[in-house]
């Protein structure tokens, strides 16, 4: 019998595509789904498909649905609901800041502590987090999102080493561009409230994302490190934006003020 995964944010993008492959390679796969017509239409998915797959409603803000699923016993957790709002740093509302915050930064750190501390007592254990390129670049119009995953950075490098000599491990996936609609529409999102005010600075600019990756590369990677026996820290795919992270990390240091 594979592995017992629980996967948060189940309903689309990454999490279902994880979700789908994982189940097809014969492990234990509960899908968390946030609204009850997604559970529906992946356990109907599924089940055209033939896959045993556990689909339960799981939106990470709800205190019922967090318990129902911290009450399962599971291998693997892949902490993977998020939203993205975009918007100036000067302009977004602090609604939308607090509201990313909540949603990939906080309910995500009650699932980590949740299943953390059972994996303590058990002695091993796996935390995956996606993270993003976003949370180790500048992502201008972005800086909401992009900020969150920061946090998620520096909260996975804490657990990782004040979990490891208990056995349990915490790793990180951290997805570049990809054509999961997660972007486009995190992109829109600042229109909602844009002309409800006066504006300082000016609207992000007119663009189309048209050079997105496939998902199924960030998908296979994401397996791989489900499954894995001793999988690296952090994982980013394409792999072209490695080069560009670190280089710009390190173009940090000799930033000026203008």
């Amino acid at each position: 019998m594979g592995k017992t995964v629980l996967i948060t944010g189940a309903a689309s993008g990454f999490g279902r595509g994880v979700a789908f492959n994982l189940a097809r390679k014969g492990c234990q796969v509960i899908a968390g789904c946030q609204i009850w017509p997604q559970v529906w239409e992946m356990r109907q998915a599924a089940q055209a498909e033939g896959l045993d797959m556990k689909v339960i409603k799981l939106d990470v803000l709800d205190d019922i649905d967090r318990a129902h699923a911290l009450a399962l016993d599971i291998d693997v957790l892949f902490n993977n609901a998020g939203i993205m709002e975009s918007g100036p740093m000067v302009e977004i509302p602090m609604a939308r800041m607090r509201s990313v915050f909540e949603t990939n930064v906080f309910a995500a750190l009650e699932m980590a502590q949740g299943f953390g501390k059972k994996m303590v007592r058990r002695g091993s254990g796996r935390i995956v987090w996606t993270s993003s390129v976003a949370g180790l670049v500048k992502v201008p119009f972005d800086g909401a999102y992009a900020a969150s995953k920061h946090a998620v950075e520096g909260i996975c490098s804490a657990m990782h080493e004040e979990l490891a000599p208990y056995g349990v491990e915490v790793v990180t996936v951290n997805p570049g561009a990809f054509r999961t609609g997660f972007n486009d529409t995190g992109m829109e999102s600042m229109d909602q409230w844009w002309d409800q005010a006066e504006r300082v600075v000016d609207h992000w600019p007119e663009r189309e994302l048209t050079h997105q990756a496939d998902p199924a590369e960030m998908v296979t990677a994401i397996v791989e490190v489900i499954l894995a026996d001793n999988p690296p820290y952090r994982t980013m795919r394409p792999l072209s934006t490695v080069t560009m992270a670190r280089d710009e990390q390190a173009a940090i240091w000799d930033r000026k003020a203008r």
